[in-house]
């Protein structure tokens, strides 16, 4: 049979009018089925390229982060998708539909933006229902709908306040609950948590995890430069540099296993150590590395025998440990050090230090008295704990691409 034609809503980023409209939609997607797909989009702004044949998939369900430095094309591929950037080639296809010419209103998608965009005379019952009314939904059914949606976000409560009686964190959650009454198949998000401080973001976090178990049929793409959030709420991440993307899979894998130095760096804080492959893997899949005069053994990525000697040793910080003074032993991946500084963070120590002239540091655990600055100590590390990357022989000191992901981070 026949799709039929379903009337959805569509939302626009800045009024927050929402408006009836009638597109075929297919029968509904089983979880994890290609829901969205951007086909070689092209978007420029006048001469600036801000998206160049950009190719990604979205699966039905999941939820999905674009991370990446300021003008990397995050927020412009949420604005062409949803139809508020036109694109210049390329195709985006919703379920098997290209809704590349379609208007916003037309998408029928959830949106949620860092300016709530509330209607302050209207109550916040009556800005949750504001969509439904546009779309001619019985009163009685506007009623059910905005009351479920209102308890979702644990905002029943409130249904007779104006947004200006309520904290960031109540008018975010009337935010949601205003994109999810319209029931879309898509919900999108620039930038939710911006504008909240630390204590509501963690909670308003909670709240969009809960939100994503209890609506597993929901799309969700979010826009954000907050890591913590990305990593914590999302199924994949997808990392942009200058309208490109450089690395796309679930957090824990981009996070342990980066693909490129730039991932490496970008995502959380990591050590990188030049260092020169001796040896192909053995039969436990370990590789020979040499750190100038130590030698050291770290487990070989897939692949790794078509690639260069010349290579980067990633470690995190938490995964060094420091060997306490007088133990007996010989640990594998020992390393002399020079102990720069130590900076006490509460729940541990920072320390710094430099091994065979490169920087590194580590996270020491406050039940232990880190070294002096200006002694000699010995750290370790797990084979299985550091990561290798190919080094080119053109890369120095700190590329443009680590440049940019380390002032990313400070901003």
């Amino acid at each position: 049979m026949p799709a039929q034609a379903v009337s959805r809503p569509g939302t626009d980023f800045a009024p927050g009018l929402v408006v009836s409209a009638c597109i075929n939609w297919n029968k509904p997607l089983e979880p994890g089925e290609p829901h969205i797909r951007f086909k070689a989009v092209t978007v420029r702004y006048g001469k600036r390229t801000a998206l160049a044949d950009f190719d990604l998939t979205i699966n039905a369900g999941e939820a999905l982060a674009l991370l990446g430095p300021s003008g990397s094309g995050k927020t412009t591929i949420l604005r062409a998708l949803a139809g508020f950037t036109p694109i210049e080639s390329g195709r985006i296809i919703l379920k098997n539909a290209d809704i590349s010419s379609k208007s916003p209103q037309q998408r029928g998608f959830g949106i949620v933006v860092q300016n709530y965009a509330f209607f302050p005379h209207m109550s916040v019952a009556d800005n949750v229902a504001f969509g439904l009314r546009a779309r001619s939904v019985p009163r009685a059914e506007i009623q059910s709908v905005v009351a479920e949606y209102l308890t979702l976000v644990g905002m029943i409560d409130y249904a007779k306040c104006h947004p200006h009686e309520l904290s960031g964190g109540q008018q975010q959650r009337i935010a949601l609950a205003r994109a999810l009454a319209i029931r879309p198949d898509v919900l999108l998000m620039d930038e939710p948590l911006s504008a909240l401080d630390a204590p509501l973001r963690r909670e308003m976090l909670n709240e969009l995890i809960r939100l994503h178990r209890q609506l597993p049929d929901l799309t969700m793409l979010f826009v954000t430069h907050d890591q913590s959030e990305a990593l914590a709420l999302a199924d994949r991440v997808g990392l942009l540099r200058e309208g490109r993307l450089l690395a796309l899979d679930a957090p824990k894998n981009l996070y342990e296993r980066p693909p490129n130095r730039f991932t490496a760096e970008f995502l959380g804080q990591t050590n990188l150590l030049k260092v020169e492959a001796t040896a192909h893997p053995d039969g436990d899949g370990l590789v020979m590395v040499r750190l100038d005069s130590q030698t050291l053994m770290v487990k070989a990525p897939d692949g790794w025998d078509n690639r260069r000697n010349a290579c980067w040793l990633c470690l995190r910080p938490h995964q060094v440990s420091l060997k306490p003074e007088g133990s007996e032993g010989a640990r594998v991946n020992t390393l002399d050090c020079m102990v720069l500084a130590h900076e006490w963070k509460g729940s541990h120590y920072r320390v710094s230090v430099e091994v065979e002239g490169q920087p590194l540091h580590l996270e020491a655990n406050v039940g232990l008295t880190p070294p002096q600055a200006g002694t000699r100590a010995a750290l370790f590390f797990s084979p299985a704990a550091a990561w290798l990357l190919p080094r080119e022989s053109s890369e120095g000191g700190e590329s443009s691409g680590a440049g940019e992901a380390r002032k990313a981070k400070e901003n």
